[in-house]
Formats: structure tokens, C-alpha cells, sequence
């Protein structure tokens, strides 16, 4: 299978899965089909929860003015770049992740009220006994249209890749509005739930063993 790879995802992620996948020697182009932008949102009495519950480092980048309200508190976050992104914002980090939030959750060895800051697209989790959460929305993604003069779509050796339920589902109904048969196209995504979003009759499905961009794009250096 030839390695024509297509990057979906909204910026600033596409440009580091881009500069990623070229270091891996993959024939790679971009092309974001979504815009993150921030939401008003209000935050609860600090002294009501802990810690916070950051699922994506889009929180911390489109949080805005609020978030100078919670700088004390320690951040659990789901992985090491949103880690990252947090403590250059001033954070102290308690928790890296390595397999979503659910583990994340999963790993705490005593109660905690957090505050999850999250977007309008998020995991549903179980909460464990003794954990409290409250969520608040922070941001949002906008969708954009695909263009329908990308050649490299038709061109029956592309892999997509899909970082997002939202993006894949969004992918799919533009695909179908230009007439992109499915058939031709591979889809590589971080999950089960994300690929399932997209829908059927995809020339292939892949879908790596862990839910992260180095993880999906080894696998797709390797088929």
C-alpha cells in the first residue's frame, strides 16, 4: 500500500503531525477540516474541586482569562503533550496519562472533586467512588469544508487520518457531498469510537494499539 497520507486535523496538531510524518519518511499532506475556537464559559467556586481533568491540551490554549482562577490547582492530564501545554502555562502537573482519561481515573488512589475542562465533543467517563466531577466548556470545533479539488483524494491510494469522532463523521459526509467514492480511501484513526463515527464502506480501517499520534503514525509507516 502506498503511503499517501492525509492530516484532517484542525491546527496547531496538524502541524506537528505533519512535521511528524515526514520524519517517518511518509508522503504526507494536510488539511484541516475543523477550527478550534474558544466558548465563553463561566468557572465554578475554585472551592468546590481540587484538581483539574484536562483531556486535550485545547483547554489550556482557548481557556481564556478563567483560567487565572485556577493556576493553584494541579492538573491530571490525559497524556504527555497536554501535560506539556499546561505546566508552559503555569501548572503543576499530578497525574500523565498514557491511555485516556478513563485510566487516568482509573489510576487514583483517593478521592478527588475535579473540574474537567473540556470541549463540546468529549469521552463520556465513569466516575469512580469517591471521585466528583463537574465539567465546563471551554471550547469548541468548527467544522470547514474539504476541498473538492484535492486530487489526492481520488486518487484510490490515500490514508485519512482521524484524530476526532467529530472530524471522522464531518469527513464522511464530505466525502459523500463530492462524490468521493469510500471504496478508494483507507482510514487510519486513534480509535474505535473515532472510526466508527466515519461510518462504512472504507477501503480499510486501522487502528493502533495505543491512542496517540506516534503510535498512529508508526503503524501507518509500517503498512
Amino acid at each position: 500500500m502506498a503511503k499517501r497520507v492525509l492530516v484532517l486535523r484542525p491546527e496547531p496538531g496538524l502541524t506537528a503531525t505533519l512535521e511528524a510524518a515526514r520524519t517517518l519518511g511518509l508522503d504526507t499532506t494536510g488539511h484541516a477540516l475543523s477550527e478550534i475556537r474558544p466558548r465563553g464559559w463561566l468557572c465554578p467556586d475554585p472551592a468546590s474541586f481540587d484538581a483539574l481533568l484536562i483531556g486535550s491540551a485545547n483547554a489550556i490554549r482557548h481557556g481564556g482569562a478563567q483560567l487565572a482562577q485556577l493556576s493553584e490547582k494541579p492538573v491530571y492530564a490525559v497524556g504527555q503533550a497536554t501535560a506539556e501545554v499546561a505546566q508552559q502555562a503555569g501548572f503543576r502537573i499530578a497525574m500523565r496519562g498514557t491511555g485516556g482519561l478513563q485510566k487516568v481515573l482509573d489510576a487514583l488512589s483517593e478521592p478527588v472533586r475535579f473540574l474537567r475542562l473540556t470541549g463540546h465533543e468529549r469521552v463520556p467517563l465513569d466516575v469512580p467512588d469517591g471521585v466528583t466531577m463537574i465539567e465546563a466548556i471551554a471550547y469548541g470545533s468548527v467544522s470547514l469544508p474539504l476541498d473538492p479539488a484535492d486530487e489526492l483524494l481520488r486518487s484510490g491510494d490515500t490514508i485519512a487520518l482521524l484524530h476526532s469522532a467529530s472530524t471522522a463523521a464531518h469527513f464522511a459526509a464530505e466525502c459523500d457531498r463530492l462524490s468521493l467514492p469510500r471504496s478508494t480511501i483507507a482510514l487510519a484513526g486513534l480509535g474505535l469510537r473515532i472510526t466508527d463515527a466515519a461510518g462504512e464502506g472504507w477501503r480499510a480501517i486501522h487502528i493502533p494499539a495505543r491512542p496517540n499520534d506516534a503510535e498512529l503514525l508508526a503503524m501507518v509507516a509500517s503498512l
